[in-house]
């Protein structure tokens, strides 16, 4: 495993993405984020450029398509 300061624990992740803790766990069972583990305690890892990829594509979604030819 890399350095942990590219890693957030579950909840910290979750206030970055403002969602849930139970979101989260839904999400990475689902596929849409890569979960890691801890080698040590197992608890759940999430690399920050990932959660940031993630809230682009969220944030793309989440806006209005733009008008052309107005």
């Amino acid at each position: 495993m890399r350095r942990m300061d590219d890693y957030l624990r579950i909840k910290q992740a979750a206030e970055y993405l403002g969602v849930s803790t139970n979101t989260l766990r839904n999400w990475g069972e689902a596929g849409k984020i890569t979960e890691h583990r801890h080698p040590v305690n197992n608890y759940r890892l999430y690399k920050e450029t990932d959660l940031a990829n993630l809230l682009k594509q969220l944030e793309r979604s989440a806006s209005p398509p733009s008008r052309r030819g107005n």
